[in-house]
């Protein structure tokens, strides 16, 4: 049994938590006594709708059970794990193998997305009947890494998912456009003699499929937002009704292109980092409400793939203990948002659209996953390191707001030194 005492929740207000056989049993005021959480924040277990655990395949780069430890150390209860893996996630057996992964580490839910076509190459659908009736009963698929550019397959897709309300989580660049792309496309791409990625790559990938969307009466979810222009089409398709949802990752908040002059491959990253108007733009559409969620994008690589020339690096860098940190410092201490929006944004959202009933809520008779999360005290992201990978973007960097409990099913699946203490 867990009882947390003094706990503020995202409504403002302060309650005791009773937490027994997995479950939330009490809330309100208990006499018992239990972990002080007083001046610390209550949230619903993170879920992360967007996590590379490399598993099978890379373990040179992540393992499943490593990278539950870094979601468990970044507060997360659930994540969403990707499909482009070796063998590619496109079937039941590989899909369920990574769900049972999952349940073996312990530390939180891994929910495995299924790819959208056969071995991510784009040209025919994979089995997604057959992994949405696997065990691990997959709701969302994507090709993320690869987008799926003809339309003709990603309106079966639509069609596909629409049978049992799933959804197709596009990964939205068009390869025309980006053939050795390396970095945004603007003056510093030209100043560096780097191939730059254009912004409409993305913005018109998103336009075409919200009209897909549309057509379908199914559901869409958009990868990895970059762009005010993508911002402003997901805008108009949610005008018009569409189904339409869509993620930013905090390093689009946070990180802009200027970083790309120390030709340091720690900050190449697919889609890339853009400029500051745009990480402006994201930051006012998850306030609106046009970005729906954060997606950490957490995408580890081994020394082998990344220490090297910026032209021969792999794209991506971590985000899985950081995530929280970076939205309490863009979102909260920035006065743009609350707690409320901040628990919308990092759990309920990501938990409705992966159909995570157990995830995304507070309260008496649910699963207890919780994440305490401490405003106050300053963190190194030199501490964070429970990913098999070192390919940390803000190593050297601190923040103010940290990660305190992370509690899954009833458990703590991460406690800092206090609670071994008590």
């Amino acid at each position: 049994m867990i009882i947390l005492k003094n706990l503020t929740l995202s409504d403002g207000s302060t309650q005791d938590i009773r937490i027994d056989g997995g479950l939330i049993v009490e809330m309100g005021r208990i006499k018992d006594t239990g972990h002080d959480c007083t001046d610390l924040i209550g949230l619903s277990g993170f879920v992360d709708p967007h996590t590379h655990l490399r598993e099978p395949g890379f373990e040179a780069s992540e393992t499943v059970l490593s990278g539950s430890r870094a979601a468990a150390a970044g507060g997360y209860s659930a994540i969403c794990a990707m499909a482009n893996t070796d063998p590619v996630s496109d079937n039941s057996s590989v899909i369920e193998r990574v769900y049972d992964l999952g349940i073996e580490a312990g530390l939180c839910f891994v929910q495995p997305i299924g790819a959208v076509t056969k071995g991510l190459k784009g040209l025919e659908l994979a089995s997604i009947n057959e992994m949405s009736s696997s065990r691990a009963k997959v709701t969302m698929f994507s090709d993320d890494g690869m987008c799926v550019h003809d339309e003709n397959l990603m309106r079966q897709a639509l069609l596909e998912v629409k049978k049992f309300g799933g959804v197709v989580a596009q990964h939205a660049q068009d390869p025309k456009l980006t053939v050795g792309a390396q970095m945004n496309q603007g003056a510093v791409a030209t100043e560096l003699g780097l191939t730059g990625w254009p912004a409409i790559a993305e913005e018109q990938v998103i336009a075409r499929d919200a009209q897909l969307a549309q057509e379908t009466g199914s559901r869409l979810h958009i990868c990895h937002l970059t762009t005010a222009g993508g911002v402003e089409v997901v805008r108009w398709a949610k005008s018009k009704g569409i189904q339409i949802t869509a993620e930013v990752t905090p390093h689009h908040l946070l990180l802009t292109e200027d970083l790309v002059r120390t030709y340091d491959p720690v900050y190449k990253v697919n889609p890339p980092l853009r400029t500051a108007e745009d990480n402006a733009a994201l930051l006012a559409g998850l306030v609106d409400g046009t970005i729906d969620m954060l997606g950490t994008d957490h995408a580890p690589h081994s020394g082998e793939k990344k220490d090297c020339e910026w032209e021969n690096a792999a794209f991506g860098m971590l985000g899985l203990e950081s995530a929280a940190s970076i939205l309490h410092q863009v979102l909260i201490r920035s006065g743009a948002g609350d707690w409320k929006l901040f628990e919308e944004i990092i759990s309920k959202r990501p938990a409705e659209l992966a159909s995570l009933d157990d995830h995304g809520l507070i309260k008496v008779g649910a699963q207890a996953n919780v994440t305490v999360f401490n405003p106050h005290e300053r963190i190194g992201v030199a501490e964070m390191n429970q990913s098999k990978s070192n390919n940390n973007p803000y190593l050297g960097l601190e923040f103010t707001g940290r990660v305190q409990h992370t509690i899954y099913q009833g458990q703590f699946s991460m406690m800092d030194q206090s609670v071994r203490d008590q």
